[in-house]
C-alpha cells in the first residue's frame, strides 16, 4: 500500500498525542502511535473532492509549508499548478491584511523591472547597495505569493501546529483549511482535516501528489468547459448572423 509505503501512518509519541485526534489513531508500537489509514483514507477523499471542485471552478489556493519537510515540494507542486505558496516564512498579514501585503509584492516587481530596464543606474553605488538588499528582503518574505493577486478560497498546510500564525488568520478570515493532521494537532482547526505523518518527507511528497493531481483534473475540467461554452457561443452567434441574411 502506497501510504504505508510513504511511512503516513506514523505518528508521534503516544505521549504527545492529542486528544481530538483518538478516532484516529489505529493503535501504538513501540510507544509510537499508528494512524488508522482506513480512516486516512476518507478523509483524504473529502479533502481531494473539495480541492477538485475549487480547481474546476477556478478558485485559487494558498500552499503552506515552512518546515524542512514540506520546502521545496511545497512551492515545487504550487508552481506547477499555477498556484502560489509559502515556503520559507508566513509573512503576518498575509490573510489579515492582504492590501498591504499586496502593495509589497508590487513594490518588489517594480524593483525588478526598474532594474532590468537600467534604472538602478541613475543612483549611487551605495543608493544601489540599498535598493538590491531591499530586493532580497522582498524576494525572501514575497516571492512565491507573486500568483496571490486576491485573498486566497483555501490553504493547503502541511503542519498546522508548526505555521500556526498561517492558520489563525485562516480561521479569522473564514478561509477554509486542508491540513494533514498528524497525532499531535487539533483537527477540529481544520475544514478538512487529513490524518497523517507531517514530519516525514515521504508522507508529505505522497500526499501532495494526490492533491497535485486531483488538481490537475480540475483545472483540465475547468479549460474543457470553458472552450465548450465558447464554442457553443460561437455556433450561437453564427446561427443568429444567418438568421438575419
Amino acid at each position: 500500500m502506497e501510504m504505508l509505503e510513504a511511512g503516513v501512518h506514523l505518528g508521534h509519541l503516544r505521549s504527545k498525542r492529542h486528544p481530538a485526534m483518538a478516532p484516529y489513531v489505529w493503535g501504538t508500537r513501540s510507544n509510537v502511535e499508528i494512524i488508522d489509514l482506513v480512516k486516512t483514507k476518507e478523509k483524504l477523499a473529502a479533502a481531494l473532492a473539495f480541492l477538485k471542485k475549487l480547481a474546476e471552478e477556478r478558485k485559487m489556493v494558498l500552499f503552506v509549508g515552512t518546515r524542512p519537510s514540506a520546502k521545496g515540494i511545497i512551492r515545487q507542486t504550487a508552481e506547477e499548478l499555477g498556484y502560489p505558496s509559502v515556503d520559507r516564512r508566513w509573512v503576518g498579514g498575509t490573510l489579515t491584511n492582504f492590501r498591504v501585503i499586496r502593495k509589497r509584492i508590487e513594490t518588489l516587481e517594480g524593483l525588478e523591472h526598474e532594474k532590468a530596464s537600467g534604472g538602478f543606474e541613475k543612483y549611487t553605488k551605495k543608493e544601489q547597495l540599498e535598493l538590491e538588499k531591499n530586493m532580497a528582503r522582498l524576494v525572501q518574505n514575497f516571492d512565491g505569493l507573486r500568483r496571490l493577486t486576491k485573498p486566497p478560497d483555501a490553504l493547503i498546510v502541511v503542519d498546522i501546529s508548526h505555521d500556526k500564525i498561517a492558520l489563525h488568520e485562516a480561521t479569522r478570515t473564514g478561509t477554509p483549511v486542508v491540513a494533514l493532521t498528524d497525532t499531535n494537532t487539533d483537527p477540529r482547526l481544520v475544514a478538512y482535516p487529513i490524518p497523517s505523518n507531517d514530519d516525514a518527507r515521504t508522507a508529505v511528497v505522497y500526499m501532495l501528489s494526490r492533491m497535485r493531481s486531483v488538481i490537475r483534473e480540475g483545472q483540465e475540467a475547468a479549460l474543457a468547459a470553458k472552450a465548450e461554452a465558447e464554442r457553443v457561443a460561437i455556433e450561437n452567434a453564427n446561427a443568429a448572423e444567418a438568421n438575419t441574411q
